[in-house]
């Protein structure tokens, strides 16, 4: 009779632990209780020193301690999450693929403005909406030095809090702007192919300026819930203060939740939409063009093709594993989507080396103007060369204006 008594009364004792989930000690044990939650991008569980519940002097000391400090957060995830947070993908493979990207785009970007700026004469709406896209570019990479060390350090960030929603702002700002800027010049080159008469009136680099300065206010705007909110977050059990990779529920659940769903619909899949209109019509009326230049209208065809099909490798993976990554997060538990992000994320940095390829290198023009430049004054008299071809380019537009053909060949000059 005694030991029955003895093991009523511990089942009493592990039934009163039990019914405190915000207790520490037990907050292993309760994590099933939050397998519905999941945060931006992987789920924690939030707890507060409240005392044991044991005693009342033990509950009692707490509540007294809360009149004049506020109480301790402890933060854990889920072993999933954690081994994610230190496997190689994210601390070796990810941080190696930005390097490469940091090392190729770095000066291909700093080149392709340095033309642009120097070069080209005059400055048309194209290039003017290159140059902005050179620096969002340019931009993103210098960023990635300290994703680099954050990845490498086992997703340490040691830069502090400040520095923190700094880079995650400006890190999806640039991002987010060279997929406006990209929409810009789609949408340009298709009033260039397809109404080049009609779309001659209000296609001027002031008009071309104006829109850059709006993509980029409208960037810096859709950020700025990331600026001015915390970003950091410290795991006991890792012994790490993540950046962005691990955010409070709380804040999930007021913004988050809505906020990135409204920034990738509005910074990705209206461009989205806006770019496969503009470059299915380019190709179309490209194909159906009559230029005695066959090869030229091929290769015309095949850029348009090529820079489309990097808009969409490059940017849709991110942004539809983003957006799926909140559909789930209203419903279930899911870390690897957020997981499947972060390189998806990794991947499409790569556009930061091809944009300057296909933007500004892939004209023929350009490539000449290049090697002009790095062989600088030995090479003097190939400069002129290309030079006098341009300015006999330039005459011969403006000669057929008014031709439809003439506008197409202006285009891929």
């Amino acid at each position: 009779m005694l030991w029955i008594v003895v093991l009523m009364g511990l089942l009493v004792v592990e039934g009163s632990a039990a019914a405190l989930p915000k207790n520490e000690t037990f907050i292993r044990t309760f994590s099933g209780f939050f397998l519905t939650v999941t945060d931006e991008p992987i789920d924690y569980l939030d707890v507060q020193d409240e005392g044991s519940g044991s005693s009342p002097d033990q509950v009692s000391k707490p509540k007294k301690d809360h009149q004049h400090h506020v109480a301790k957060k402890t933060y854990h995830i889920s072993p999933e999450a954690s081994s994610f947070l230190t496997g190689r993908v994210v601390t070796a493979v990810i941080p190696t693929i930005y390097i490469v990207v940091f090392i190729i785009s770095t000066p291909l970007n700093l080149l392709a403005l340095v033309m642009f700026v120097r070069k080209v004469r005059p400055k048309k709406p194209a290039a003017i909406y290159m140059i902005n896209l050179a620096c969002a570019d340019l931009l993103f990479v210098l960023l990635l030095p300290f994703k680099i060390a954050y990845h490498y350090n086992g997703n340490n960030w040691i830069y502090g809090a400040g520095m923190c929603r700094f880079v995650t702002a400006a890190f999806y700002c640039n991002m987010y702007c060279s997929v406006l800027l990209m929409m810009c010049i789609s949408v340009d080159r298709f009033m260039a192919v397809v109404y080049p008469m009609e779309s001659l009136t209000w296609r001027s680099p002031q008009s071309a300026s104006v829109v850059c300065a709006a993509m980029w206010i409208l960037s810096i705007g859709g950020v700025t819930p990331l600026l001015i909110s915390n970003q950091t977050i410290h795991l006991p059990d890792l012994g790490i203060t993540t950046c962005h990779d691990v955010l409070d529920i709380h804040h999930l659940r007021e913004y988050y939740l809505y906020f990135f769903p409204i920034i990738s619909s509005l910074f990705f899949f209206i461009p989205l939409i806006f770019s496969t209109v503009c470059y299915v019509r380019i190709i179309q009326a490209l194909c159906a063009a009559n230029v005695e230049n066959r090869a030229k209208k091929t290769r015309a065809v095949f850029m348009a093709v090529t820079v489309f099909a990097v808009f969409l490798i490059c940017f849709a993976p991110t942004n539809i594993i983003l957006l799926a990554h909140y559909v789930q997060f209203a419903h279930k538990h899911n870390d690897a989507s957020y997981a499947a992000y972060l390189l998806s994320t990794c991947i499409g940095s790569v556009s930061c080396c091809l944009d300057p390829l296909m933007y500004y290198f892939g004209s023929s023009q350009c490539q000449k103007q290049v090697l002009a430049f790095l062989k600088c004054h030995g090479a003097s008299g190939i400069e002129r060369s290309a030079q006098f071809t341009s300015t006999t380019r330039s005459s011969k537009l403006e000669t057929f204006k008014s031709s439809v053909s003439s506008q197409y060949r202006k285009l891929l000059a």
